[in-house]
């Protein structure tokens, strides 16, 4: 995959073996990691299970399937525990907005036995 060159990040210049493997120990940046979890994700239906589609996406990037799947799981378990946390935003937004409803609704009630009471005192027809 000659496309994918623009792809690879390193942070040290000498972190490829002669076999084109890169060595243990090389520190891949957070946005190496983002575009490789992408790029699972984006080729997962050209394959015909999870499992291959981790081993030719990590093969192409020359790095171990290991490391993708782990990169890819660090992914889903921070975008579960982002929804996560949008959704009890949201519950307790909707929680305040409906004790906010439950309040007006009180003071409504009253302004309008209020209103009631005094047209009925300045008309004395309405009695």
């Amino acid at each position: 995959m000659d496309d994918m060159n623009w792809f690879l990040f390193r942070i040290s210049s000498n972190s490829m073996g002669d076999d084109g493997a890169m060595a243990k120990g090389t520190r891949y940046t957070g946005d190496f990691k983002a575009k490789a979890v992408r790029l699972l994700t984006e080729s997962r239906s050209s394959y015909s299970s999870e499992t291959n589609a981790i081993t030719a996406v990590a093969k192409d990037l020359g790095i171990a399937p290991e490391t993708l799947r782990r990169w890819r799981n660090r992914t889903d378990a921070t975008v579960a525990a982002e929804t996560r946390q949008s959704a009890e935003d949201a519950m307790a937004e909707l929680k305040k907005l409906r004790a906010e409803v439950a309040q007006l609704r009180k003071a409504n009630e009253i302004l309008t036995t209020a209103s009631a009471f005094f047209a009925a005192r300045l008309d004395p027809t309405r009695r």
